[in-house]
Parts: C-alpha cells; structure tokens; sequence
C-alpha cells in the first residue's frame, strides 16, 4: 500500500509542472520480501518513461535532499522516477549483506520488472546513480533484463579490485577500512516508525547482524572471483544498452568512463569535467547542467526523440591547466575539449626514459634508488573527494616532491596529455615485500607543483594482480602499469615532473618495512598520451547548473569541516579532520536528523608498521518524543604480519539514552603481500 501521496511543483521549460509524489510504496520481491520506494508520477496520463536509482542510501532522510534536485526535475520533464532503498536499508525489508551482491543484483532485476508491469510504466526504463547507483546501473545492464533500456552510470568503475576504493595496483588503500567504517555507521541506522510499526525489531536485527565489511575485503587482496563478481570489464559485450558515463577530475573514479567509450559496443559517451565526487549539478569545483545532459539521453533512448545524442563526441572533456593547488573545494582552471572517437588519433604515445637527469629521450645506463620515508603523501588530499565536507583536494606536492625521487622535463613548448600515462621500471628489491608509487605534476617556474596523476603499485604483483608473488631479493624483475586518466595542459616554462616514492600516506596503506627500490634505468620509461589537434571540434560542453533545483529541508545546524596535521614528540604525524554534516528538519514528515565523523591517521615517517586508522561516527534522529542516537568506532593498526581491524557500536533510545545495544568486533587478517 502506497503512504502519503503528495504533490510537488517544478519549473520545466518555463512553466509550472505538477508532480505526484508517492512518499512510500512497497515492492513486493518473489519471496515476499519488501523494498521501500519512493516515486514521482509526472503530470498527464501516461503511461511514462522511468528513471531508476536503487541504493543503500535511505531515501527517508539520507537523499531526500538530493532526490528533489534530481528525481523532481526529471519528473517535471515527463519521467516517472523511482528511488528503491536496497534490502536491509532504509526502510526495506531484510538484511543486507555486502556490496554489489547477489541479493542486491538479483533484486534489482525484481525491482525492474516490478517497475515494468506498472500501469504508469511505458517499458522503457533507465537506471542512473553516482558510486553506488552507478556502479549496480553498470551491473544490471550486464545482466541483460528485458526492462532496462539505458544507463547513467556517474563516478562508478568498469573493474571492482583494480579502481574501487579497496585496492589500487595491488595496494591496500586506507579507504577499504574508511569507508567499510562508513557503511558500519550508515547501517546501523533505523527505519523510520511512521513507516514501519516493526521498526525497532528491524533495527536490532540489523545491527546484530552487521557484515564486518574491512575484513571481508580485506581477506580478498587478489583479483579473485570474489572482485570478478560486478565488473563489468569481465564482458564488455554483455552490455547491450546505451550509456553515459560521467564524473569529474577531483573524483576518485576517473578511468571507467573512457573505459566504457572504447569497450563497449553499443552506443556509449563520456564525459570529464572538473568536478569532485558529487553529481555535477552540486559540485562546489565548477556546477553544470547535469539535468540537460542525463535527459538528452534518457531523451533519445527512452522516448525514442532524434536529438542527435548518438551523435555527441565519444569522449568530452574538461582539459584542467595549472593552479595554485589547495586542499580546499574551490573551482578549477581549465577549457571544454572533446574527442569524436576514442580511442583517439590525436592522441599519441611519448615515451621518455627515466635518468639521473631527469626525463630524456635517450635511455641511461645507470640505477637509482628510490627508499623514501612512510609519511611521504602529505598533500595528498583525500583519495574520493566529494564525500566530505571541504579540505579533501591535493595540495602542492612539492613537499612530497622533496622527499620523493623525481625526473623533470622543462618544457619548451606547451603539452597536452589525454588519457593514461604509463610507467614501465626494471628493478631489485632488498625487501620480500615492496610498493611503488607514482605521481605526474606540474610544476610552474616558482616551484609550485600540482599533481596530474598518480597511481600505487604492488611491486609483488608484477605477474598479475591475481598471481602475487613474494620478492626475492636482489633478483631482476620488470613491472608496467599505467597510471589513472587525465587530463592536463601544461604550459611553455613549466616542467612535467614524474615523482616516485614507496608511500603515499594516507591513502595507501605502507608496505611493511621501509624498502630500497633499485632502479635500473635502461629498463624504466614513463610513456606519455600526447595530444595534438590542428582544429578544434564543438566540445558540447554543459551549460550553467538549472536553477530551482533546490532541497526544500529546513537546516538546524550548518555544515563546518575543520582539519589538522600535528606532529608528536616521539615525531609520530597525526591528521585529523572532523565533519560535522549539520542536521536538518524534513518539513513533510518532520524527522530531524544530524550527523559528524572524525578520522584520524597516524604514522611515524620512519616505521610503516605505526601506520594507523581511527573514525567515529555519530547520527542523531529525532521527530517529537521519539529519539534515536548512533554512535560507531572503526580502527585499524598492523604489524609486519597481520592487520588488526576493530569496531564498535553503541545505539540509544529515548532522550534518557536508554541503551539499545552495546557491541564490539575485532578480527585479525594476515598480511599476504600487502
């Protein structure tokens, strides 16, 4: 039974349009299972088009303010929209049980065929998403269910091991235990009793049956099955269904779009702008028409219109130049570009040899050592920005650049790269264990060093991210990989500058001990993506963010982000940062709902194994005599032999605090080759 239908208004096309909006709807799964929905019927009679986004997100409270810059607009321009909180989340029946699952596949192919078989439903379904929503939209078109007709797929990954937020290169990244203590916090919330009497029961069946998510991925360091599951790299060709792909430079998902646009069959653009881990309608780097460009798509596929989106450039880009770099959220500097096909004839390999002066085009008989401390990575920002509040960007690398190896090219003339550089070394070891870690910036001619690109590698993975082996010392190997996708012109007078340690604290976890990386430099090159057009093509950039698309909550207390690095006596580095996400009044159901994470990472610059990881989350929720806190810590330390993960919650009831449970986890998992 649908609760609580509602109306909205939109401003579409210069008119008024009058929107229905189903607060909750049940979806009924074959095993008699319930998914909470939320859903916008556009004005008229229909049958409609739909727009589907399906998350863990809790559409209640969580991305309510979201949904109405989104779903509301789409709507209003003639969609049914349907936001489905995946099972064990929000207001959904059941518990969930890991990310991209077979639970939640499987009930996402349900989900569509339910939305098709609705008399408000035309058959012709679309899934869009950012991360998440992104990443299932990808995964359930690779399924093939008759329903889904097109995708949206914004800031998700083609390979779930190689460019998700667990591992990169074969390298453990901070973020698996960061964002695994995110969803601990995130699913340790109740539903909402105005929808569910039950709700208390669901809530603590919920959280005594939370997965330990940091060990579970943790226990998977290799490109097994287990990260197969869900990328869509597997089979390019299953995906049948035109997609857009989209995010922007500041975000951590920058390779699947031009992935997509080169593997995939049917019909499939990207699209690159300046923008962080948010979609581009909200990004505080440059705001753009996101509205335009997803229903130009949606458009052509769902409503069959001949408006040319087949026809847009395969790759469109923001093409980013130097700035003053800051870690703060502030737009960048940059010009739209775009590539009719890609891969693309104007883009073209360089590649320039590694030596003890600099980047050359003549290879050197020579070595190099690269031995650097593990606290190298300072100005390293955060590894997703978008998902905080402010504070996440690179800084200026050139402190990280002193304590690094570097190869310098002075730059005569201006150049352009597009798409992935390269890195191919030949090296030694003195360790069973060794990471590398490398980084493109530019440098202006007062030193000022912003970084392009990077990328860490397991050195212990030269056979294959799936087929590690342990390092014998002294014994020659050879390892290529490529660095992530950019996008960058750099100026005559500046130097590209190709920078190397064994750390980037911390967003890549340290390898056990400090190594010495033996260079051979006949065998070590970085190959460029250079790119030289004689003319430029309409870049069919996106236009000046829509206005109106607006959240209507009302705010309790703002938003404040604040950071700090200290270092201690015994010369241990501290970084903290607190986010405190404010709290907020939903003026139609009238939930309050307020939230604050602290992290903090610690390391000695000479012991990678003091490297560690603490977060606390706190929720409040509160609609008159009703009162809910969570509270959860998440923590990881190590030695040279294990990892040591451990996590607690404590959840109350009631303005007196009452306790609702009080547990705690801890669970150790073997180092490997990490």
């Amino acid at each position: 039974m649908a609760l609580s239908s509602g109306s909205d208004s939109r401003i579409f096309g210069g008119h008024v349009t009058h929107i229905t909006v189903i607060e909750n709807e049940w979806i009924v799964l074959p095993d008699g299972r319930r998914l909470a929905t939320r859903i916008w019927i556009p004005a008229g009679t229909g049958p409609f088009p739909v727009i589907l986004e399906y998350l863990p997100y809790r559409k209640r409270d969580a991305t309510a303010s979201r949904d109405q810059t989104t779903h509301g607009v789409f709507a209003a321009a003639g969609y049914a929209c349907v936001r489905v909180d995946i099972a064990g989340t929000g207001d959904s029946d059941g518990v969930f049980d890991d990310e991209y699952s077979e639970q939640e596949l499987s009930d996402g192919e349900a989900v569509l065929a339910w939305i098709s078989c609705q008399d408000w439903c035309d058959a012709n379904i679309g899934m869009i998403g950012i991360s998440w929503g992104g990443f299932n939209g990808l995964q359930l078109a690779y399924r093939q269910p008759p329903a889904l007709r097109a995708v949206v797929s914004v800031a998700s990954t083609t390979d779930r091991y190689a460019d998700d937020i667990h591992f990169m290169g074969g390298c453990l990244l901070s973020d698996n235990v960061n964002w695994a203590g995110q969803m601990f916090a995130y699913n340790s919330r109740p539903p909402d009793p105005l929808l569910r009497s039950d709700w208390r029961e669901v809530w603590q069946e919920r959280m005594e049956n939370l997965p330990f998510m940091a060990a579970d991925w943790l226990a998977h360091p290799n490109r097994d099955a287990f990260w197969k599951h869900g990328s869509v790299c597997e089979d390019y060709a299953r995906i049948k269904v035109p997609v857009l792909a989209t995010t922007g430079w500041a975000d951590a998902y920058v390779n699947a779009p031009s992935q997509l646009a080169a593997h995939l069959n049917g019909p499939a653009k990207a699209l690159m702008g300046p923008w962080e881990h948010r979609y581009a309608h909200m990004s505080k780097l440059g705001a753009s028409d996101f509205h335009s460009e997803v229903l130009g798509w949606f458009d052509r596929w769902l409503k069959a219109e001949e408006n040319g989106a087949e026809d847009l450039p395969d790759y469109r880009v923001f093409m980013q130049e130097h700035f003053d770099p800051t870690q703060a959220n502030k737009p960048r500097k940059g010009r739209w570009i775009a590539e009719q096909r890609w891969p693309s004839p104007n883009v073209t390999p360089r590649m320039l040899w590694l030596g003890n002066n600099g980047l050359s085009d003549r290879a050197e008989n020579a070595q190099l050592n690269v031995s650097t401390a593990a606290d190298v990575g300072q100005a390293s920002g955060v590894f997703c920005p978008g998902m905080r509040i402010d504070n996440e960007l690179a800084g200026d690398q050139s402190g990280d650049d002193a304590r690094s190896v570097c190869f310098d090219l002075p730059l005569d003339a201006s150049m352009e790269l597009l798409g992935r550089a390269v890195l191919k070394i030949a090296f030694t070891v003195d360790q069973p264990a060794a990471q590398i870690v490398a980084r493109l910036c530019d440098v202006s001619a007062d030193g000022v060093s912003q970084r392009i690109s990077y990328r860490a590698f397991n050195l212990s993975h030269h056979a294959g991210h799936d087929r590690p082996e342990t390092l014998v010392p002294g014994q020659r190997y050879e390892v290529e990989f490529a660095l992530n996708e950019c996008a960058h012109h750099l100026r005559a007078g500046h130097r590209l500058r190709l920078a190397l340690s064994n750390s980037y604290w911390p967003i890549v976890w340290p390898a056990p001990v400090r190594t010495n990386v033996m260079l051979d430099l006949a065998g070590s090159a970085l190959t460029l993506p250079v790119r030289s057009v004689i003319e430029e093509i309409d870049p069919c950039a996106p236009g000046a963010p829509q206005l109106g698309a607006t959240s209507h909550n009302e705010t309790l207390r703002a938003a404040d982000a604040r950071v700090s690095t200290v270092t201690q006596a015994d010369g241990t580095i501290v970084q903290e940062t607190f986010d405190d996400f404010g709290a907020t009044r939903d003026p139609d159901h009238g939930m309050e709902v307020g939230s604050h994470v602290t992290t903090r990472y610690a390391i000695h610059p000479d012991d990678p194994v003091t490297a560690c990881f603490q977060s606390a989350w706190n929720f409040a929720f509160r609609r008159k005599d009703w009162q809910v806190e969570i509270n959860t810590e998440n923590a990881m330390t190590c030695d040279t032999q294990n990892f040591y993960l451990h996590r607690k919650l404590r959840a109350t009831e009631g303005a007196t605090r009452t306790e609702v449970l009080t547990k705690e986890w801890s669970q150790t998992i073997p180092r490997g080759h990490l």
